[in-house]
């Protein structure tokens, strides 16, 4: 197992989080940063205080500053970098991949400019190679992976070989990792989310209790199932670790950064403070906007995340966007979901 050698690109807290993980079970991951300075504290001291403080890194884990140096060779490269980086990493680091190699992206959102998935970007990017890509999704908190806290996450593929080629590399004891066809659903449950993680995080700084919080959660979820439907994705999806499973963690967690950043604006604070007070990347605010433009493409009505856009963009009243809310028009239940009992 060790002499497999596996890149995580992204030196922040979940890149670390897998990279310790991957250590965990034998391996000797290579672990990238942008900085160089960064990589070389990692390696002088075995810690990443900066994105996940107090947690000792294994020795087996070899901080890198150039691409090429953590991709050549590699069987496996996890992108742990933040979404909106994700084209740019990947077109660098294509030339060093060697054939078959698997790319586990583990990031969650959506381009804000083309407003295309992950995978479709690697598809565009990489073409014929675009069954080497797969998808890793779920309730996963990097401070309780780096932990060894019992997680269950799931992998999405296209490739059936890719997926179980995914899952044996990052299961363990403590990490079960199921496998999943639907790439479509597992990308944008886990993507999609963080906007109703948005919404509850003010919900809360407003000082709304469970009810509200609640409704958000699953209201969100029904919103998130019709655009997931219209984009191919199956409807059962939302039901699991990628949908449900995400969005409970996501929503009632306080190490969520979208939860976080929500609560700030919910007491007061401008979307552009919040992001200041969270100091690492929100990505439901990119989410957000994205979201907002492709439900408008595709004629999905997303009322949470249009409120929440209005929030964020356009100096809209958080109290005020759940006033609008509640006072809709009324709606079937199970029909408004796109499910047909």
């Amino acid at each position: 197992m060790a002499a497999v050698k596996i890149a995580v690109l992204g030196s922040g807290s979940w890149g670390t989080a897998l990279a310790v993980h991957l250590a965990r079970k034998g391996y000797s991951p290579y672990l990238w940063s942008r900085s160089s300075r960064q990589a070389e504290e990692i390696n002088e001291t075995g810690r990443n205080d900066r994105y996940l403080p107090g947690v000792d890194i294994p020795a087996g884990v070899m901080a890198v500053a150039d691409l090429e140096e953590a991709v050549r060779r590699s069987e496996a490269v996890i992108s742990a970098v933040p979404s909106h980086a994700f084209r740019d990493v990947i077109s660098s680091s294509i030339k060093y991949f060697q054939t078959g190699t698997l790319l586990i992206n583990a990031a969650k959102g959506i381009d804000e400019n083309t407003l295309q998935r992950l995978s479709e970007i690697y598809s565009e990017i990489c073409g014929v190679k675009t069954g080497c890509y797969s998808v890793l999704s779920g309730p996963s908190h990097a401070e309780e992976v780096s932990t060894g806290m019992p997680t269950a996450v799931v992998v999405a593929s296209s490739s059936q070989e890719s997926a179980l080629k995914a899952q044996d590399i990052l299961m363990s004891v403590d990490f079960r990792v199921y496998t999943n066809i639907d790439v479509a659903g597992v990308e944008l449950g886990g993507a999609l989310k963080n906007i109703i993680a948005l919404g509850t995080g003010i919900s809360d700084g407003l000082g709304y209790g469970d009810n509200t919080k609640a409704a958000l959660m699953t209201r969100g979820l029904a919103e998130i199932t019709r655009l997931g439907m219209a984009a191919g994705a199956s409807p059962l999806t939302f039901a699991g670790l990628a949908g449900l499973g995400d969005m409970i963690v996501t929503c009632t967690s306080m190490h969520s950064r979208n939860r976080r950043a929500g609560i700030e604006i919910g007491k007061g604070k401008t979307p552009e403070e919040a992001l200041d007070a969270v100091r690492m990347v929100v990505e439901g605010f990119k989410t957000t906007r994205a979201a907002y433009r492709l439900s408008g493409v595709m004629g999905i009505e997303m009322p949470i995340t249009s409120q929440i856009y209005r929030v964020l963009y356009e100096r809209g009243n958080p109290r005020e966007a759940v006033s609008a809310l509640m006072g809709r028009g009324k709606r079937k239940e199970i029909e408004d979901i796109g499910i047909k009992l």
